[in-house]
């Protein structure tokens, strides 16, 4: 509520719009940060104990996803509210 409350305040601007694209960027950007530290730690991991890197892989794949899919997430959220 509140954030459709903020989002329609936000929209009726020009500088609405673009705080609304600059944080689908914002959002593109942590996703990538989040991502790569991921997969510094997966192959860590694995170094450190190669018998375990399968698992350390399908983990990594696993949390990737969830870290796309709030990326995602938030993307459509800023693309609802520039239409809007």
């Amino acid at each position: 509520m509140l954030l459709t409350m903020i989002l329609q305040a936000a929209a009726g601007a020009a500088l609405g719009k673009a705080g609304i694209a600059i944080g689908a960027a914002a959002a593109a950007f942590a996703a990538a940060i989040g991502i790569g530290k991921i997969g510094k730690s997966a192959l860590e991991a694995g170094a450190r104990q190669p018998e375990q890197a399968g698992h350390y892989r399908m983990t990594a794949i696993i949390i990737g996803a969830l870290v796309e899919g709030a990326c995602l997430f938030a993307i459509l959220v800023c693309l609802i509210g520039i239409n809007q």
